[in-house]
């Protein structure tokens, strides 16, 4: 029944965010918790990969972000959330909107499907900090049907430094900041091409 009520004030949010214009919808989008309410750190996640061969990470967040942040080695399924619309730029924003990747389901769904995910294995979604991509990607593929799907909570880089020379940077927690295997390089066989 929560999760019920959850979706429905949710798809109302939606609408009328989508009503309203594109950056209010974009913010009604993201959001922290989910449905199933399974939530691990980056270390967590770890572990939980080396305790079970099954469990699948997906990285959600956008190519270019990887580019320039870096990318977790055991990353299995890179698929973005959403993407820098780049044709648009937001001049009042100063920078360049974010639209949600409208083909998420079908591109993860078939990932899934070609490494033989089942609906029990533990899947864990990661983006920069756990803030709004992972837990509503999340969201999608327990609708899939899959019951084991875990949103990182501190996300690939983690959290911001509060004082100090370096306030902001996004230095704490998190898998880059944990000590876990990461890259600048990004595997090829896993790298997310639009048309897939």
């Amino acid at each position: 029944m929560k999760v019920a009520m959850k979706r429905l004030l949710a798809s109302s949010v939606m609408a009328a965010a989508l009503a309203a214009g594109p950056s209010m919808a974009q913010e009604a989008d993201a959001y922290r918790e989910t449905q199933l309410g399974l939530y691990v750190t980056a270390a967590e996640a770890w572990e939980l990969m080396q305790e079970n061969e099954r469990a699948i990470l997906i990285d959600v967040r956008d190519p270019i972000e990887i580019k320039f942040t870096g990318f977790a080695e055991p990353t299995d399924i890179h698929v973005p959330w959403v993407l820098a619309d780049r044709d648009n730029f937001d001049e009042e924003a100063k920078t360049w909107p974010v639209v949600r990747n409208a083909d998420f389901e079908a591109q993860v769904k078939a990932r899934l499907d070609a490494l033989g995910v089942a609906e029990d294995d533990p899947i864990i979604v990661m983006c920069r900090s756990g803030a709004t991509r992972s837990a509503p990607g999340a969201d999608v593929i327990t609708d899939m049907g899959y019951r084991q799907v875990y949103s990182v909570n501190d996300g690939f880089e983690g959290s911001t430094l509060k004082e100090g020379d370096s306030k902001g940077v996004r230095a704490m927690n998190g898998w880059r900041n944990s000590g876990l295997p990461w890259s600048y390089e990004i595997d090829p066989e896993v790298a997310w091409r639009p048309s897939e």
